[in-house]
C-alpha cells in the first residue's frame, strides 16, 4: 500500500535538497500533491491486469485481433522521470476474445508502474498470452523518455521502439508482417 505520509516527508527532504523553503507561500500543499500524483500515476502496483482480461467471449473464428495506438504515460525506474508512447496490440484467440478496452486497460496497469520500457512491452505480451490463452501475442511500443528528452543527452522527440513476439508470432514471419500492415494502415 501507499504510505502518503513518507512520500510528503521525501517530498520537503527534496524540495530542502534542491534549496527551496518547504514553508514558502507556493509549496506548502506540494507535498500533499505530490503524494496524491504518485498515489495516482503508480496504481497499477496495485492492480492485476488479469482482472481486466478475465471477461472473454467465445469466437469460432480465431483471426488476428489489433488495437493499436494507445496511449500510455509511466514512470522510468531509473530517474522517476515520465515515458510515454503509444502501444500497438495484437493477438491471435484460441477460442476466445475479451473485450476491446481490456487491452487498453491491461497496458494501463503495466504502465501505471515504476518501469523499463522493454519490461512493460514484455508484460504486456505474457499476460495475453497467460490470461486470454492466446495462441500468440505482439506488442509494440514507441516511446519519448524524458530522461534522454529534458536531461542528459537532451534529445526531445527521440523515440524508442520495443517489440516482444510470443507464440505464433515467433513461428510465422507473415503474420508479423500483418501485424505492421495494420498498425501503419
Amino acid at each position: 500500500m501507499f504510505d502518503q505520509e513518507k512520500i510528503k516527508q521525501a517530498t520537503r527532504l527534496l524540495l530542502e535538497g534542491i534549496g527551496e523553503d518547504p514553508q514558502r507561500e507556493g509549496l506548502l500543499e506540494t507535498p500533499d500533491r505530490v503524494a496524491r500524483m504518485y498515489e495516482e500515476i503508480c496504481a497499477g502496483m496495485q492492480q492485476d491486469a488479469g482482472e481486466h482480461l478475465a471477461t472473454t467471449f467465445e469466437v469460432s473464428d480465431g483471426g488476428m485481433v489489433v488495437e493499436r495506438d494507445i496511449r500510455f504515460y509511466s514512470l522510468c525506474e531509473h530517474h522517476l522521470l515520465p515515458f510515454f508512447g503509444t502501444a500497438h496490440v495484437a493477438y491471435i484467440p484460441d477460442g476466445e476474445v475479451t473485450g476491446l478496452s481490456k487491452l487498453a486497460r491491461t497496458v494501463e496497469v503495466y504502465a501505471r508502474r515504476l518501469q523499463l520500457q522493454e519490461r512493460l512491452t514484455a508484460q504486456v505480451a505474457d499476460a495475453l498470452m497467460d490470461s486470454l490463452h492466446a495462441k500468440g501475442a505482439i506488442v509494440m511500443i514507441q516511446a519519448e523518455h524524458m530522461c534522454m528528452s529534458m536531461r542528459g543527452v537532451r534529445k526531445p522527440g527521440s523515440q524508442t521502439v520495443t517489440l516482444i513476439k510470443r507464440g505464433l508470432f515467433e513461428e510465422d514471419e507473415r503474420l508479423v508482417d500483418d501485424f505492421f500492415r495494420m498498425v501503419n494502415a
